[in-house]
């Protein structure tokens, strides 16, 4: 069996969908299922693997450096294409839509993982607003009603997806991760000093894109009301920065460490090296870094909210979001 994945974001960006994408991947190839991912072209990014066609793409009119792809394949990419069983669409963007036509136009079952809750994220549009949110959750609406089947990574969003209008046959089916390599970590000293924390400092992490979206703001404001407490965050993204202008503003730029982007090879260490999770998103759909931080025995602070409430199972302290 073939399986086309189509998805909008994936190598070099790196971010739970990635991580989720290529974790199915694994999994599916163990089974004996081929599959070729359908992606934007990065310039002057290589795949070193089989099994990946890029097209053309542009940049987006915002901070991100997502791109957007060009609704066309060349013929040879088009060949490798055409053998497959089943489309697996991961955005509902333009990529999304080629899967959709070339699955109706090849009458093969389409199915679409809803990753991303895009009505949270219109302030990355050009035209930010009520309006553009509610035309989020049209798109949203349209396309998974396109598909045979959506499959969401919580109950929470499914529940979500129903409200908001979808009739599509839903499935629950969380995206996974590798549990023996985040439970395999070692804490060192090395580590901690890469984060900006003493020895015997009290660590918290941080681990996310850095986008408005992730309220990375608030971890910042919750360990300004601490003495001692030392604040690593694991990431990258625009809102870098406010965010260092946040912590000196806050008179704590000593205590709060931006490591930028970090080889995930790294992070099971990084867990183990810490001694708090923080989590101050509100926006999942599941929340992958909740599960590596699960996996390495990281007590996890989060704010609580029905999809992280889900996910974390009773293992986490779940907090009103505010600072105190």
């Amino acid at each position: 069996m073939r399986v086309g994945y189509y998805t909008e974001s994936y190598r070099p960006i790196v971010n739970g969908i990635v991580a989720s994408i290529d974790a199915a991947r694994l999994g599916l190839a163990r089974e004996g299922i081929d599959v070729t991912t359908v992606a934007p072209y990065y310039p002057g990014y290589a795949d070193v693997e089989r099994g990946i066609v890029r097209l053309a793409s542009l940049p987006l009119p915002t901070q991100t450096k997502y791109r957007l792809c060009l609704p066309y394949a060349l013929r040879a990419q088009a060949r490798d294409l055409l053998d497959v069983d089943l489309i697996h669409v991961h955005s509902p963007f333009v990529t999304g839509w080629m899967g959709a036509v070339h699955a109706r136009r090849r009458r093969i079952p389409l199915v679409f993982t809803y990753h991303t809750r895009i009505d949270e994220y219109v302030h990355y549009a050009p035209i930010a607003g009520e309006i553009t949110r509610r035309a989020m959750l049209a798109l949203t609406r349209s396309f998974a009603d396109a598909a045979d089947v959506v499959v969401a990574p919580s109950r929470a969003i499914a529940r979500r997806l129903r409200e908001i209008g979808v009739s599509a046959r839903i499935e629950v089916i969380p995206s996974g991760i590798d549990v023996a390599r985040f439970a395999g970590g070692r804490r060192s000293s090395a580590v901690r000093a890469l984060l900006g924390a003493p020895e015997h400092a009290r660590l918290a992490l941080v681990v996310a894109r850095l986008g408005r979206e992730k309220n990375i703001e608030l971890a910042i404001d919750a360990v300004a009301r601490t003495r001692n407490v030392y604040l690593a965050v694991v990431g990258s993204g625009p809102s870098l920065p406010q965010l260092r202008e946040r912590a000196i503003q806050h008179g704590i730029a000593d205590r709060v460490r931006f490591t930028g982007r970090l080889d995930p090879g790294a992070l099971p260490d990084i867990y183990a090296s810490s001694d708090v999770f923080v989590f101050p998103s509100a926006t999942e759909t599941q929340g992958l870094v909740l599960l590596e931080a699960l996996a390495a025995r990281l007590p996890i602070v989060a704010i609580d909210v029905p999809v992280t409430r889900e996910v974390v199972g009773g293992q986490a302290v779940l907090v009103a979001a505010n600072p105190a």
